[in-house]
């Protein structure tokens, strides 16, 4: 099967899995509607929200550019800088909020914190674009997680297209871990060869119920509540469809103790779901085992890994380079109002977003 054949396959799963059902059972603070999109053998998953409060942020652009910096500049930023920017960022949320921000159709959103794209077909995205403004004209249309690295001709077609670009996050992209040398890879990679842990590949109900809480104590307890909480019956139908493929290690007593979920398509993967019994002695290295789980894997069969945002200055020693992600956003058929929230908010992260993000290294 050809990478845009798969594709399109997966995509179908994720239909078979989401579409006509509520998104809460699958992910606790997600409310969405959910749909496929075709033309031109071109298939993808899109969601539509009309503004429903207190959405997870990747579903929700007010959360992704109000609430999450917010937390994110209370995380990093130092006195005295970091009660003014979150002034800023307030003042500017309830601007976003009263523009109706999340009132968006946000197209190949697959409802995890990076979205992987297959290649571009011109006339099937101009075909699927016309879908969107005839069935949702009064939303915004999105389109997440483009880095020029992995997604330059998306970017090229969407900005022809009449698509603006607002900057979101630095992610860390591995183009080359094949040849990779950095002392800390090799180290993760001898400790993944050397573990005590057992490893785990077949998962049973009891499991799945263990994923969600490893998840929830990284991403949710340690990490933000503002990220999706990704509950048992997401991870069993996604592995069941064979969208993510999980790994993970168990204690003596047969517990899972960490696991590590990845997705892929094409020649890139990312790795959406990661957890572990943050409990358990640092000295275990259980993130650097997951990671390096990942990263052996890139390194056998020739992939690109996107390994998203966070734990920056870990995944620069083993050779991640950072790199921009983009929103692409359409809004010129919005409101006044609505298209000049939307265009101050481009200007806002250009000037004090990207710079803050380039200079703490995020």
């Amino acid at each position: 099967m050809n990478p845009s054949d798969e594709f399109c396959a997966r995509a179908g799963h994720f239909g078979a899995i989401h579409v006509g059902r509520a998104t809460r059972p699958y992910i606790g603070n997600l409310h969405a509607e959910v749909a496929l999109l075709r033309d031109g053998g071109l298939t993808l998953p899109c969601t539509i929200n009309h503004g429903e409060p207190d959405n997870a942020w990747v579903c929700s652009p007010l959360a992704t550019y109000g609430s999450y910096v917010i937390e994110e500049i209370g995380r990093t930023i130092g006195k005295p800088w970091r009660y003014p920017l979150q002034a800023l960022c307030h003042g500017y949320r309830g601007v976003l909020a009263a523009a109706a921000i999340d009132k968006t159709v946000a197209v190949n959103n697959w409802m995890l914190s990076t979205n992987l794209y297959p290649a571009l077909r011109p006339r099937a995205l101009a075909g699927i674009i016309a879908q969107v403004r005839e069935r949702w004209p009064e939303h915004a249309i999105w389109f997440r997680s483009l880095n020029a690295r992995h997604n330059q001709p998306w970017l090229e077609a969407l900005l022809a297209a009449g698509f603006e670009l607002l900057p979101s996050r630095q992610v860390y992209l591995f183009d080359d871990l094949a040849t990779g040398r950095q002392a800390n890879l090799l180290r993760d990679l001898k400790l993944l060869k050397h573990t005590t842990l057992n490893v785990a590949r077949e998962f049973n109900a009891a499991d799945f119920e263990r994923i969600e809480t490893l998840y929830g104590l990284l991403y949710l307890d340690k990490y933000s509540r503002l990220n999706p909480h990704y509950s048992a019956s997401f991870m069993r139908a996604w592995h069941d469809n064979g969208l993510l493929d999980f790994w993970g290690l168990r204690d003596d007593a047969g517990t899972l103790q960490a696991v590590i979920g990845t997705f892929r398509q094409g020649d890139i993967i990312s790795a959406p779901i990661v957890g572990y019994n943050t409990a358990l002695p640092k000295e275990l290295g259980l993130y650097r085992l997951l990671m390096a789980r990942v990263f052996d894997v890139v390194r056998r069969e020739g992939l690109r890994l996107n390994l998203s945002a966070g734990a920056a200055h870990f995944k620069r020693l083993r050779g991640g380079r950072a790199a921009l992600e983009y929103s692409a956003v359409l809004s010129g058929h919005l409101p006044l109002a609505r298209r000049a929230a939307l265009r101050t908010l481009r200007g806002l992260t250009q000037t004090i977003g990207v710079p803050m993000m380039q200079r703490l290294e995020l």
